[in-house]
């Protein structure tokens, strides 16, 4: 008998598509009523494969009482109560490692953008107003002090990256790591020695609002703030208030409270890049995240170890 997969949000037609084939899938993003529609296939349902901000509550786990696997399509898995799932003995995965590249390419990609004003200078050339003199000159990002608040693996191949524009590069996380780069464990201090502070640390309750008021005090007025983490690590009010008094220089964000509304009042700012959360957004990654998410469901029901495990 095919186990019951509720799948919580739409997700990459490559992922739905080796559900489809491989179990008896329910896909609540379909539905009219979904409150109603986990109601009737609550007691049924095997795993649950999850994407985005869709809470996965200790009510919802409780109520799903065959529920084995949560699988979640992507690395933060914040939007799920990883001890409850433990005391009721579900195991939950995520994607690691297959998004690395992604993100660390979007994140410098972030950075050059900002510091070069690439969204400004295209529009500047697609509006004729080079006829009318030069486009403005820019900040140099090449041999820049980046610090990266967050040392796990994607946090490293971004430091990998801007090895190769001469940064120097130190960080801050938990603890200290086996990498070459300075380390701080006062993020207020590392704020201070750097010109690009950037966010990849993961989401939930421990680092809510760590990117604060008091950060970007000593970021300073030539920083610049680079998220690609989870929009609750940063104070948004205050991050707001920062780039529209030159508390700090500018910013560039993936991530936002509240997705996918982005305040007005960042979208009106000038010095700001924002992207729609697609750091992880090519077709090559999402699928290999899809795979994951596929293989993990699978192994479980199979009897074979999870590939890459939360609890």
């Amino acid at each position: 008998m095919q186990k019951n997969l509720l799948i919580m949000s739409e997700m990459p037609q490559y992922f739905i598509n080796l559900a489809d084939k491989n179990f008896n899938t329910h896909k609540l993003w379909l539905q009219n009523d979904e409150d109603k529609f986990i109601s009737d296939i609550q007691e049924k349902v095997d795993a649950i494969a999850v994407m985005g901000g869709y809470k996965i509550t200790p009510e919802l786990m409780k109520s799903m009482t065959n529920l084995k696997i949560i699988a979640c399509y992507g690395v933060g898995y914040d939007a799920i109560d990883i001890v409850y799932a433990k005391s009721l003995g579900i195991k939950v995965t995520n994607t690691p490692e297959v998004l690395n590249d992604e993100v660390a390419d979007t994140a410098i990609a972030l950075m050059l953008c900002v510091y070069r004003k690439i969204l400004e200078a295209d529009k500047f050339a697609r509006n004729n107003s080079w006829i009318n003199g030069e486009f403005p000159l820019t900040k140099k990002f090449s041999g820049s002090k980046l610090g990266i608040v967050g040392m796990g693996r994607i946090g490293k191949a971004i430091a990998k990256r801007a090895e190769a524009f001469n940064c120097t590069i130190s960080y801050h996380s938990r603890n200290k790591k086996n990498v070459e780069y300075q380390f701080y464990d006062n993020l207020i201090e590392l704020a201070k020695e750097v010109d690009t502070l950037c966010v990849i640390t993961p989401g939930g309750k421990e680092t809510e609002k760590l990117i604060n008021k008091n950060v970007f005090e000593n970021l300073g007025s030539n920083g610049v703030l680079i998220n690609v983490a989870r929009g609750s690590v940063v104070d948004q009010d205050e991050l707001v208030y920062s780039l529209k008094n030159n508390v700090i220089l500018a910013a560039g964000l993936d991530v936002y409270i509240n997705e996918p509304n982005i305040p007005k009042e960042l979208i009106d700012l000038k010095n700001t890049v924002l992207l729609p959360h697609v750091a992880s957004a090519t077709v090559e990654t999402r699928n290999a995240m899809g795979q994951l998410v596929f293989d993990n469901i699978k192994n479980y029901f199979e009897g074979k170890p999870l590939i890459s495990p939360v609890v």
